[in-house]
């Protein structure tokens, strides 16, 4: 049977809403690029860090990651710098009375921020450099090793600093799921929110949802929580990146440099999770 044919107005009206669609997906494609490119963590020489003003090379990517011969001890995508070894001072160093959270060795997404963030090596320390011949499984200066000034340099003494790697909900969920993992159920601390649990790559995950991502689903939008295991139960850690998006730039200003994953207005990254 031969199908009846579009007519010339319907031709048109098609490659209209086409163009728009692959408008509307440029569009998002440079709202992705332009979340770290010219920010304070691109590091090349388009970006507003220090390093950006001596760097000798245009790429962004590269200061953080590599497609080829990645630090493989990081839980990371394909990291392209040395870890830490630094010991750190941690929160409950202070003995405050109102931690009532287990920590876990410093670790996880957080040592890969504290590789730049310490200041114990150079902004510019990186596995695989731009070029040809720039390998060093070791890591080794790019641009002369130039030392963390206008970014946040935390050092070691992290005890001023909101903990990390610790478990989240002043201690982590009551009971566990038939999987042996922390259930998404009733907190031992109820001054938390409680979190969403799902599976995701077979393992279990854990996430906040913020009322800029949709509900039920992680987005980069939501509190994150990453996966450890303590005392046997594998369950969510507050990390560094369970707030800030290393990625985000929308949430910094002229005098901040925060990349958070929401904007703070009203302490929502906050009482994202804290339920006061």
């Amino acid at each position: 049977m031969k199908m009846p044919s579009l007519s010339r107005k319907g031709v048109v009206l098609s490659m209209v809403a086409g163009m728009a669609v692959v408008s509307i997906q440029l569009a998002s494609v440079g709202l992705v690029q332009a979340g770290i490119k010219g920010s304070k963590h691109d590091l090349g020489s388009g970006g507003t860090s220090q390093l950006g003003a001596t760097a000798s090379t245009t790429e962004v990517c590269v200061f953080c990651h590599t497609p080829h011969g990645s630090n493989t001890s990081a839980p990371v995508p394909l990291w392209n710098k040395s870890l830490s070894t630094a010991s750190y001072t941690r929160y409950s160093s202070l003995n405050t009375t109102t931690l009532d959270g287990s920590e876990a060795p410093v670790g996880s997404v957080s040592l890969a921020c504290l590789s730049c963030h310490d200041g114990s090596q150079a902004m510019d320390v990186m596995i695989n450099a731009p070029g040809s011949d720039g390998y060093n499984a070791a890591g080794a200066n790019f641009a002369g090793g130039v030392s963390m000034t206008g970014f946040p340099k935390l050092g070691a003494d992290l005890s001023n600093d909101h903990p990390i790697s610790i478990q989240y909900g002043g201690g982590g969920w009551k009971s566990t799921d038939g999987d042996g993992a922390a259930a998404a159920t009733t907190l031992k601390d109820g001054s938390f929110k409680a979190g969403v649990k799902s599976t995701i790559n077979s393992n279990p995950a854990w996430w906040i949802d913020t009322s800029v991502g949709t509900t039920n689903v992680r987005d980069k939008t939501d509190m994150v929580l990453y996966t450890r295991t303590l005392s046997g139960v594998v369950q969510p850690f507050v990390e560094c990146a369970s707030c800030h998006d290393p990625h985000n730039a929308s949430t910094a200003s002229a005098t901040s440099v925060s990349f958070l994953r929401i904007s703070n207005t009203g302490s929502a990254v906050c009482l994202a999770c804290h339920d006061k």
